[in-house]
């Protein structure tokens, strides 16, 4: 059994992430700051996003509890692909809306940063579909680990969160260019 703690999880993402922007530094042969400013918020977003989809939502004596591996309770799989089965299979309808809301409102910050960050992303389609690939990646990675579970209702209130985020992404950005026009 392995347990991978939160601080753990933020090292390798750390690590990861300062590799990838020397390597396109050196390969622009050049950093620019303003841009890797900017990227911080990319940076800030999966660092709470792997908080809350790694790790068990409640805390003991105050900690944050890991993300456990065992292999000997990887099978059976768990997994729903049927939407709405579950979405609302909770002890409480507190818990219930924590899920529903919660696995909404964390992708919206997503919503309205990538498509400032990452000027390919230019359609709405393209936006949309870069939430929906990184939630299914998350629940992907969720499979070994038995004490997570991959469920389609997460993947779908991840991606309307996202797209949430880059309605309110689309809105400020109407707003800009009116100023703007009126000037």
């Amino acid at each position: 059994m392995i347990n991978i703690t939160y601080l753990q999880m933020i090292i390798y993402i750390t690590v990861l992430w300062i590799a990838v922007r020397t390597i396109v530094s050196v390969k622009n042969k050049r950093v620019d700051f303003k841009r890797e400013a900017l990227l911080i918020l990319v940076y800030i977003c999966i660092v709470v996003v792997v908080r809350f989809t790694f790790c068990p939502f409640g805390k003991v004596n105050g900690q944050i509890q890991p993300l456990v591996f065992d292999a000997n309770k990887i099978f059976p799989i768990w997994y729903n692909l049927k939407p709405f089965i579950y979405l609302f299979d909770y002890p409480t309808i507190k818990e219930a809306l924590i899920n529903l809301i919660g696995n909404t409102a964390m992708f919206i910050p997503l919503g309205i940063v990538w498509p400032v960050c990452f000027k390919k992303l230019d359609t709405h389609l393209k936006v949309i579909a870069a939430g929906f690939c990184f939630s299914l990646l998350i629940e992907i990675i969720q499979i070994p680990f038995y004490t997570r579970n991959s469920d389609i209702d997460d993947l779908i209130l991840n991606t309307f969160g996202f797209t949430v985020g880059y309605l309110i992404y689309l809105l400020f950005k109407k707003i800009k260019n009116k100023k703007a026009s009126s000037k």
